[in-house]
């Protein structure tokens, strides 16, 4: 069975949360349905959206691995974009979580390191 994953994050401001999300992910995105959506492709059938429902906004939360958290945190903060926490689990995994204007978190993670 084939999957496709498409995890939405509502927003207040359409215009200023497309120039977050493009700074936050290193791209614009992958496509754009219509005047209030914007979407981003991170992997194969993997998307994540940013849609105009300022009823919903600053609500979502979502935590994406990556291969190289050290590498992805630094090109974010070469984008002007500072992580809100970080955090090591008893595991040693860890992860790092951004908080867009509306207060989603975007977190990324990692294997220990």
């Amino acid at each position: 069975m084939a999957l496709d994953l498409f995890a939405g994050i509502p927003v207040t401001e359409y215009a200023a949360a497309l120039k977050w999300y493009e700074r936050l992910l290193g791209s614009p995105p992958t496509f754009v349905p219509n005047d209030t959506e914007a979407v981003w492709e991170l992997a194969e059938h993997r998307f994540v959206f940013i849609e105009q429902r300022p009823e919903r906004a600053g609500y979502a939360m979502h935590t994406i691995f990556v291969d190289d958290l050290d590498a992805f945190v630094a090109q974010i903060a070469e984008r002007g974009l500072a992580p809100a926490e970080r955090e090591t689990y008893s595991n040693g995994v860890r992860k790092t979580t951004y908080r867009d204007p509306d207060g989603n978190e975007i977190g990324f993670g990692g294997a220990p390191g």
